[in-house]
Formats: structure tokens, C-alpha cells, sequence
């Protein structure tokens, strides 16, 4: 397993779709104030680098020992949400709204995912303070998955779709 700041520096694919604009300090603000929450320190690492886009082929999902309604071992990361207010680009600000039209469970902040199912920082157990584990959620069947104990374990996690084909 790759040691975070290792994957930090090949994480991001060379898409620009998703893509806001520079993470600022202000934005960071911002953001922690709408969501009510406070933001792993690795996640805003890495948005630092590139707020939001596709990531890497090489960490583009993560390993599963139970099966979801998308594979039997892993659970697809192409993308990774951004903080911004782009036009036709879905945001991590646009949370309260998708958990709301999407009947998911609060608090939770959403970074990945298509409306079906979703990747989710779960701040249910260690509350808005603390340091949240990561989820897989799927709205269709209410099911509920913990991947990571925490962002940067989840980032560390993260391999090639390949290897499941």
C-alpha cells in the first residue's frame, strides 16, 4: 500500500472535467461553515494540488470485501468532487441538497458518486468535529457500507479498476 503523500503527487488524471477553480483559504472557509463540518487535513491536501476532477487510472477504485449492487470486490472512485460553485459541475457544497433529493443519512459530506450510489465522508460516529470515516452509499436499496476508518487511509487504499477485470 502506497504511503499518502506518494499517492498525493500521481493522484489526479488528466481530465479536466469536474475541475473548479484554485482551493482557497476563503474557500475552504466557506465550505466548512455550509457543511458544519471540519475537513480532513488530507482531503484539502489534495484539493490543494487540483480542486476536484478525474483521478488517476491507477486509483480509480477501492477494494470491498462485501459485495455492492456495482461489483462483488471493489467500488468505483473515477472522480473525486471539489469545492466551487461552477456551472453544470456538481460540488461537495452541493451536499445538503443531494442528501435531501437523495434520502441519505446526515452528517455526512459527499465526494464522489452519481446519485445511485455514492462516496461519503461519515461524520455519524466521531461527530462534526472529528475525523470521519468513509462510506459507500446507495440510495436505491439504503445500503451502507464503511470502506476506511479515514480519508487518508481511504486515499492509500485506492488502486486500478483494472485489477478487477
Amino acid at each position: 500500500m502506497a504511503q499518502f503523500e506518494e499517492v498525493k503527487t500521481m493522484f489526479w488524471g488528466a481530465g479536466s472535467y469536474g475541475v473548479q477553480p484554485p482551493l482557497t483559504d476563503e474557500v475552504i472557509a466557506e465550505a466548512e461553515r455550509t457543511l458544519g463540518v471540519v475537513l480532513p487535513s488530507s482531503l484539502l491536501d489534495l484539493l490543494r494540488v487540483q480542486n476536484g476532477g478525474e483521478v488517476s487510472c491507477d486509483r480509480d477504485a477501492y477494494p470491498s470485501s462485501h459485495p455492492t449492487s456495482w461489483s462483488t470486490d471493489h467500488v468505483p472512485f473515477g472522480d473525486l468532487m471539489g469545492f466551487g460553485h461552477r456551472s453544470g459541475v456538481v460540488s461537495v457544497l452541493d451536499t445538503s441538497y443531494l442528501v435531501e433529493e437523495w434520502d441519505l443519512p446526515s452528517p455526512i459530506v459527499l465526494i464522489s458518486g452519481n446519485g445511485h450510489h455514492w462516496i461519503a465522508l461519515d461524520y455519524r460516529e466521531c461527530g462534526r468535529q472529528g475525523s470521519p470515516a468513509v462510506a459507500w452509499l446507495e440510495a436505491d436499496s439504503g445500503m451502507e457500507l464503511q470502506l476506511a476508518a479515514d480519508f487518508c487511509s481511504f486515499v492509500e487504499g485506492l488502486t486500478a479498476s483494472a485489477f478487477f477485470h
